[in-house]
């Protein structure tokens, strides 16, 4: 695994809102104190006057992003994922999400992945909140060519967009020429009869892995990429279900509100199928370091598998 490139989704998006900002001269970027961590100070040194340090006032810049967007720009407000869904989850709602208006969330460290920064700082629950919003998007996504992809998706989408990206470095799994984004549109990775494995964020990596250890006890698991969270791809989902008979969803969130609940409302609803629902469980993390939690928790790929089977 040491000559698989690895880069943080973190670091993706701050390379892309630089590039963006060379294309696009509305977009302007807001940090609350946190530039170095989210990855935004690249843009900032580029574009100085196009960055505005709000300070440790997430909820003040989640208003000032709202009045940007009023006045035609493309505002990006970046903070820890904690912050940006928890803090200010009052004035996204009230002030981006009710007059949907044109703001991008580029919420980073999010999931148990945060590691050493401990269970305040450690949102497994950002995608729930997120999604209970009306109108908004929410995109997770897995690698630094489709977090890159993403903020761009992001910025081109007229209306309120979610984007979660994560502290730890992952390695790339979309570096093929077919690869393709698309908001609301999940990838097959790999094609299987016996399980879909439906993952999202870094658990996509996990849940390849996963795989190719089931195949060795003789189970073929379709594994599709899930990066949108809502918009849901509801016709994949359908799709790999009536295909497969079973589904496991993978997440670093909670089982609660997040993948697993959206992709279970859908078949509750349109395809009755047997579900196994794989993320943090209803309870909060700890100190430590990343991959060590990422194991505790049972996000690795050894430990999917073992759940797998026990399923199947």
């Amino acid at each position: 695994m040491s000559d698989i490139k690895k880069i943080a989704t973190r670091e993706s998006y701050g390379n892309a809102l630089v590039e963006l900002g060379r294309k696009y001269k509305n977009l302007v970027v807001l940090d609350a104190d946190l530039a170095g961590a989210t990855k935004t100070g690249t843009f900032l040194k580029e574009f100085p006057e196009r960055h505005i340090d709000c300070g440790i006032a997430e909820c003040n810049m989640m208003g000032i992003a709202a009045g940007l967007a009023a006045t035609g720009k493309v505002p990006f407000a970046s903070t820890f994922a904690m912050f940006a869904s928890g803090r200010a989850y009052e004035q996204i709602r009230n002030s981006i999400g009710y007059p949907h208006l044109n703001v991008k969330i580029g919420a980073t460290h999010a999931g148990i992945s945060v590691g050493e920064d401990g269970a305040t700082h450690q949102c497994n629950e950002d995608l729930a909140l997120m999604r209970a919003i009306p109108g908004m998007v929410v995109l997770n996504p897995a690698d630094d060519i489709e977090a890159k992809a993403a903020v761009e998706a992001a910025y081109l989408h007229d209306g309120p967009v979610y984007l979660r990206f994560g502290r730890l470095a992952v390695p790339v799994i979309n570096d093929n020429p077919d690869y393709k984004f698309e908001i609301g549109k999940g990838i097959i990775l790999r094609e299987g009869k016996d399980v879909t494995i439906a993952a999202t964020g870094l658990c996509v990596w996990e849940a390849i892995k996963a795989a190719e250890l089931l195949e060795k006890d003789g189970i073929n698991a379709r594994v599709i990429n899930i990066h949108t969270i809502k918009p849901l791809d509801e016709e994949l989902i359908i799709e790999s279900a009536r295909k497969t008979g079973k589904v496991v969803t993978v997440e670093e969130h909670s089982v609660i509100g997040g993948l697993g609940s959206a992709v279970a409302e859908v078949l509750g609803e349109k395809m009755p199928t047997a579900i196994l629902r794989i993320g943090i469980k209803d309870v909060f993390g700890e100190s430590g370091p990343a991959p060590e939690l990422i194991k505790k928790y049972g996000l690795d790929a050894d430990s999917i598998y073992k759940e797998i089977k026990k399923f199947i």
